[in-house]
């Protein structure tokens, strides 16, 4: 759209340049040491557009956005962090570098799952670059995508950005497999393209992957997501990059094809809504004819009271985009620094709910995506004379279990599904013993291709 010399241009700060960041000597410099320090256990990658237009730097290190993308100390187990500190201080570097892979490896690198039962296999093999977890749904990474604009320090996807053993990562470059796959599973409407960010990918190399289920239309296929916080730390990757054009007009060929497109937006705060540039960027998506739907984790430091969910909520549809889901932080990476109780996070989801019209109440939450499904905390009940915490399935391996409420008994400290227990005396929740042989069978497939 610009062809001007004045086009925005991206650039990134990161460790090796962190030094160039305009507001630098904002930050007190012990401050800025534990920062670094906090850097090479958390993934850190921030855009001049978050720095320039979104962080308050007055109200550092409290701001949200600051929150958001900058690695605090307090991130990581202060006992940990204190061996660090000192490694660092010393010189030490190789013990430094066995404290950080200690700390990864204790931060539950993939929840729920994702790497024991979420990969599927084709023709014998393992395809460590997708996730089938759902029925209908397939996620995808391209592995040029493995990567963001700007890098949230509560990503539930860390370990690919840290350096972690390639084992550790979900990435594809093989533009065959995904046609392929959904061609023997016909079960499947909706590809994600995740990551990382797919939408960081220049056009041409995104189109790669797309053009495939373009031309074959394998399988069942219907609907095209791409999981994206693109909008939020960088949205003149719609407008003013140097290929916008060309992933505008992608996004045209797809619906052209017949295709549903949802970009799957991740919006944190309100603030990443509040600039023109994103304003611009959402009106170009939406008038490809692709929906907007938002989505973000409940983030305590960054998004913890009901007027910030219902300010964004509320610019989500001004916008024209469609509120989705509000997630319950996963018990991963800085899990400790980040989550809300259950409890506390459906006060929130209600008393935001109950301020916004119906046009807002779209939205499902607080959810939990669990090993099982997602779980909807969906409410608190007093029946038969026990306070219970009703439980519902939005999402699951098994698709009988959707829409299927349960109880769990009254537990105010809960942060996950894991901290639960049934109600009224039972041994365990109605799924539990499926999903045990469920999990069986799949680590059992997963060893038998592995041999």
């Amino acid at each position: 759209m610009n062809t001007s010399s004045t086009r925005p241009r991206y650039r990134p700060y990161t460790l090796k340049n962190l030094h160039e960041l305009p507001p630098y000597d904002v930050i007190p410099p012990h401050r800025m040491r534990d920062i670094k320090l906090a850097a090479r256990v958390l993934p850190f990658r921030v855009s001049n557009y978050v720095v320039d237009e979104l962080i308050d730097w007055d109200r550092i290190p409290d701001d949200p956005m600051f929150q958001l993308t900058f690695p605090q100390p307090e991130m990581i187990p202060e006992s940990d962090f204190r061996r660090l500190r000192s490694c660092a201080a010393s010189g030490h570097e190789s013990v430094a570098k066995a404290v950080v892979q200690k700390i990864h490896m204790g931060m539950n690198p993939h929840p729920a799952g994702q790497m024991d039962l979420n990969v599927p296999v084709l023709d014998g093999e393992l395809l460590s670059g997708m996730q089938h977890k759902y029925e209908e749904t397939v996620l995808f990474f391209p592995a040029q995508g493995q990567t963001c604009h700007s890098y949230c320090t509560y990503c539930f996807r860390w370990p690919q950005f840290v350096g972690l053993d390639s084992a550790f990562r979900f990435a594809c470059n093989d533009e065959t497999l995904l046609p392929r796959y959904l061609k023997e599973h016909r079960e499947v409407t909706d590809v994600l393209f995740t990551g990382g960010d797919p939408l960081v990918m220049h056009a041409r190399l995104l189109e790669k992957y797309i053009r495939p289920l373009l031309d074959k239309k394998p399988g069942n296929l219907s609907s095209i997501r791409f999981g994206t916080k693109s909008l939020a730390y960088w949205p003149y990757r719609f407008t003013e990059d140097k290929d916008a054009d060309d992933i505008i007009r992608l996004f045209e060929e797809i619906i052209k094809a017949g295709y549903h497109l949802t970009v799957m937006a991740h919006f944190s705060h309100d603030r990443e809504l509040s600039t023109p540039a994103v304003e611009t960027a959402m009106a170009r998506i939406r008038a490809t004819g692709a929906q907007i739907r938002c989505q973000a984790p409940l983030i305590r430091h960054v998004n913890d009271t009901a007027e910030v969910w219902s300010s964004m909520w509320k610019r989500q549809i001004a916008l024209g985009a469609i509120p989705y889901y509000m997630f319950i932080e996963r018990d991963t990476g800085p899990a400790g620094y980040f989550n809300v109780p259950l409890m506390e996070a459906y006060r929130i989801f209600t008393e935001a709910y109950r301020g916004v019209s119906g046009l807002c109440r779209t939205v499902r939450g607080p959810s939990m995506s669990a090993g099982p499904g997602k779980v909807l905390m969906d409410g608190v009940a007093d029946i038969g004379g026990e306070r219970v915490m009703i439980l519902k399935f939005i999402q699951a391996r098994n698709p009988a279990w959707v829409n299927q409420v349960f109880f769990a008994a009254w537990n105010p400290s809960a942060h996950w599904l894991d901290d639960l227990q049934p109600a009224f005396g039972e041994k365990s929740f109605f799924y539990d013993a499926e999903y045990r042989r469920m999990q069986d069978a799949l680590r059992r497939r997963r060893e038998g291709v592995a041999a």
